[in-house]
């Protein structure tokens, strides 16, 4: 098993919906694609060209960083949430509270949690985040799933038993 797995029981898990993530995936694709097309057929100039072939070089780098991400899975057992790679994302005693209002910063579908001491900042486009004392879950995973483990998750800390 990965660093940080161990044999605890898996709670929930949130997963990326398969349409979502390939509408996500596919703008970032179509629109490096269309910003290269744009640099390669009618620059307006040398740095034009060169800014908009960087621009959408950057744009194809991310829809595959994100086709990458969203393949994984991310678990919450009694002690932590990580993902399928075995990242752990936050363990639940350095949570402080669950942030999932509808003026929270949180990403689409998702919510926040708001953790006891800052960590190091990570990022997985279209699934997590992480910076400072924040991190959140979302983007292009489905509301049902999400919903469920942010009401596990503030269960946990609160101190109730899932058992």
């Amino acid at each position: 098993m990965g660093a940080g797995m161990d044999d605890t029981r898996i709670l929930a898990e949130v997963s990326a919906s398969p349409f979502r993530r390939a509408v996500g995936v596919g703008m970032l694709w179509f629109l490096g694609g269309l910003l290269i097309y744009v640099a390669l057929t009618t620059p307006p100039s040398v740095n034009w060209q060169i800014f908009l072939v960087l621009m959408g070089s950057c744009a194809l780098w991310l829809g595959y960083v994100m086709m990458r991400a969203t393949s994984l899975v991310l678990q919450l057992t009694e002690h932590e949430l990580r993902d399928s790679a075995g990242t752990v994302l936050a363990r639940v005693e350095d949570i402080e509270k669950i942030d999932r209002g509808a003026f929270a910063l949180k990403p689409s579908n998702g919510f926040t949690l708001i953790l006891k001491q800052p960590q190091t900042r990570c990022w997985r486009p279209g699934l997590w985040w992480r910076l400072g004392r924040r991190v959140a879950v979302g983007g292009v995973t489905p509301g049902s799933q999400t919903r469920l483990m942010a009401d596990l998750i503030a269960a946990l800390i609160a101190g109730e038993s899932l058992i």
